[in-house]
């Protein structure tokens, strides 16, 4: 998580972006977890809904 944060703070990655990282039931490979993306962003998770 240590990295997420880091490139968070530099504006590396968007919050959007970073939604790319989170593990969900759609993407089993992500890297963090909803609450530590809460915990980076200071924002809810919203995962994108897919037509």
């Amino acid at each position: 998580m240590e990295f997420w944060q880091i490139a968070f703070m530099f504006k590396w990655v968007t919050a959007e972006q970073l939604k790319i990282a989170v593990k969900t039931d759609a993407n089993p490979f992500g890297e963090i977890t909803t609450e530590q993306y809460k915990e980076i962003t200071k924002q809810d998770f919203k995962a994108q809904v897919e037509a």
